[in-house]
């Protein structure tokens, strides 16, 4: 495949796409990791990111090299994200999931309570 790719110089062209698509994806991941896990899901997103970064360190392949990394710097990134989700759904910006809003212990954040 890479061949092809090379040979009609479309290998950045497809990188490019799948790193808009990569990046896409985990936007709704994280705006619904939030929603139900609340902040608590960034480490999923760093186990995430380590594992995508790790196979591009063992990848031979520059192609999946190239887009395990933009994976793996995505998930990094969503950590941030995750972060910043919190503060606009206090802002209203988005949905809050009423299951934690209503002082569910089990689903709230730590020092939530402290917080209203």
């Amino acid at each position: 495949m890479t061949e092809f790719l090379a040979q009609y110089n479309l290998t950045g062209l497809l990188l490019g796409l799948c790193s808009f698509l990569i990046i896409g994806i985990c936007h709704p991941l994280v705006v619904k990791g939030e929603y139900y896990f609340g902040v608590r899901c960034w480490w999923a997103f760093l186990i995430g990111g380590l594992v995508a970064g790790g196979a591009s360190l063992a990848v031979t392949d520059f192609f999946w090299q190239t887009l395990l990394a933009v994976g793996a710097f995505s998930c990094f990134w969503s950590i941030l994200e995750v972060f910043e989700q919190r503060e606009r759904v206090r802002k209203g910006w988005f949905p809050a999931n009423p299951r934690r809003a209503n002082g569910n212990p089990t689903l709230e954040e730590p020092g939530d309570a402290d917080r209203q």
